[in-house]
């Protein structure tokens, strides 16, 4: 049985309060939250991009095969080889609990995802059997970044009716929500997503730049523009406050796009621009912006302006 404090470390994590996570102390190492804490911290610095914190908490000598795997997927491409070792070594391990297994699988087809190995991703986290809950979860986020929705919600609904209060299996489900624009029972576009963060922000016990982030999306979506800019300024005073500027990229991204959307004060939507491509030029909007212009200037050089036409009297 999870105990409250692993548990409360899991909401973290999946709810994105990475900063407040990173700063909680580790239990005692005689703990038997210690293992799962520590890999939690470590993931919670690999979302945020700071591979070089991760690593530093990885004990060079560990033989948790968890805390393997997420060094492996902290060293990028160098680490993949490493991680399908662990895969196959941990099929028949008797001596690695069933968490750290699963961490494997999650972990691997992270990093498999990442390398643009999809096929090998999606076998990584199937295997026989009911997938658990991150597993799932991974699994209907790889389907909608293939446009396909409908396996994505095969994949989750088992999971979900196995286990209805998880808050990974509800995340991905908003997720799904935000990609097909379900109305669930209220007949409004984007329902479970809105519900399902504001019962989120809600949480006294949680302070999430990117549960505010999320919200802020579905409610571009929905055109309530003025709500979705109150929740990024939030968001952005929550990393501020918390010197987190890595965090900041999905939080831009959507700054961009509201102020574009509402007609905001000249100018403004061109400085956030700068913003993001500045400081995170690998991000998706700004990469796939970047391929645009690129294939703009390439046809407009190809371009030939016709002769004006003369009239003749």
């Amino acid at each position: 049985m999870t105990s409250s404090d692993l548990y409360f470390i899991k909401q973290q994590f999946t709810l994105g309060a990475y900063p407040a996570l990173i700063s909680l102390p580790l239990p005692d190492s005689s703990s038997s939250d210690y293992s799962q804490t520590l890999l939690y911290k470590v993931r919670a610095h690999l979302a945020l991009g700071d591979t070089a914190s991760a690593l530093a908490l990885v004990p060079s000598d560990t033989e948790n095969v968890a805390l393997r795997a997420a060094a492996a997927l902290a060293r990028g491409e160098e680490g993949l080889e490493t991680l399908r070792d662990l895969c196959v070594e941990t099929e028949d391990d008797e001596d690695s609990e069933e968490w750290e297994k699963e961490m494997v699988k999650v972990l691997a087809g992270t990093a498999f995802v990442r390398a643009g190995e999809i096929e090998e991703a999606l076998e990584t986290l199937g295997g026989e059997g009911k997938a658990g809950d991150e597993p799932a979860a991974l699994l209907s986020q790889i389907y909608l970044s293939l446009a396909r929705p409908a396996l994505a919600q095969k994949v989750l609904a088992p999971a979900l009716k196995a286990n209805p209060d998880s808050l990974v299996l509800q995340l991905a489900e908003s997720a799904i929500s935000l990609v097909t624009g379900s109305q669930g029972t209220s007949g409004e576009p984007y329902a479970p997503a809105l519900s399902f963060y504001n019962e989120q922000v809600a949480n006294p016990s949680i302070s999430s730049a990117a549960l505010l982030v999320g919200r802020a999306v579905v409610r571009i979506l929905r055109g309530e523009l003025s709500p979705a800019q109150s929740d990024l300024e939030e968001a952005e005073s929550i990393l501020s406050r918390a010197k987190c500027e890595q965090g900041t990229s999905d939080m831009l991204a959507a700054m961009v796009v509201a102020a574009g959307l509402s007609g905001s004060k000249k100018g403004e939507a061109d400085e956030l621009w700068s913003r993001l491509s500045t400081q995170h030029p690998s991000h998706p909007l700004v990469a796939d912006i970047s391929a645009k212009e690129v294939l703009f200037d390439e046809y407009a050089s190809k371009f030939e302006v016709p002769s004006r036409a003369i009239a003749v009297v």
